[in-house]
């Protein structure tokens, strides 16, 4: 994609935002497709993709490997400070995704529990997040926020899991 392509795009983005992102939503999977891309009847809270339901965990990991991509390359982990690098297939990160999801459960955590994720930028974060997903047990309804911070934070107070791919809208 040239300069030119990436400067319509992002103009378009901002003169239509409902009808472009609308179009960059239907390359992911959902359970519920949206009633609205976006409803800005109570700005400045705006709600992206009312009603829809979607799995991010699925979107992720699963989609990729029923789509044949299960052995390609989905996370490549490279620390500066360290001097590791590896490669996770879509595949592997989805089994230590289940591993670690398993773990939680056997501890008893489930939907609407609080966990919190406290790491550096290592490859199990990303593990760790995802697995919250896969305990919470349900597609989340997105309705996210311009204010993706906000909205995590909300998400947490209103179903009481920290958890980045459940946001909910913002109540004033």
């Amino acid at each position: 994609m040239g300069t030119g392509s990436l400067l319509a795009a992002f103009d378009r983005s901002l003169k239509d935002p409902a009808g472009f992102w609308g179009e960059a939503a239907e390359a992911v999977h959902w359970y519920k497709k949206w009633d609205k891309v976006l409803d800005d009847s109570r700005q400045p809270f705006y709600r992206w993709f009312v009603g829809g339901e979607v799995n991010t965990c699925y979107n992720a990991l699963d989609l990729h490997i029923e789509e044949g991509r299960g052995d390609q390359p989905a996370l490549i982990y490279d620390s500066p400070v360290t001097s590791a690098s590896k490669t996770f297939t879509y595949r592997e990160l989805r089994d230590r995704v289940a591993g670690f999801a398993g773990a939680l459960a056997r501890l008893g955590v489930g939907k609407g529990d609080r966990v919190i994720i406290y790491m550096p930028m290592v490859p199990e974060a990303a593990v760790a997040m995802l697995a919250c997903v896969v305990v919470s047990e349900e597609p989340s309804s997105p309705d996210w926020t311009t204010n993706a911070p906000r909205a995590a934070t909300t998400a947490s107070r209103k179903t009481g899991s920290l958890n980045f791919w459940r946001s909910t809208s913002i109540e004033s």
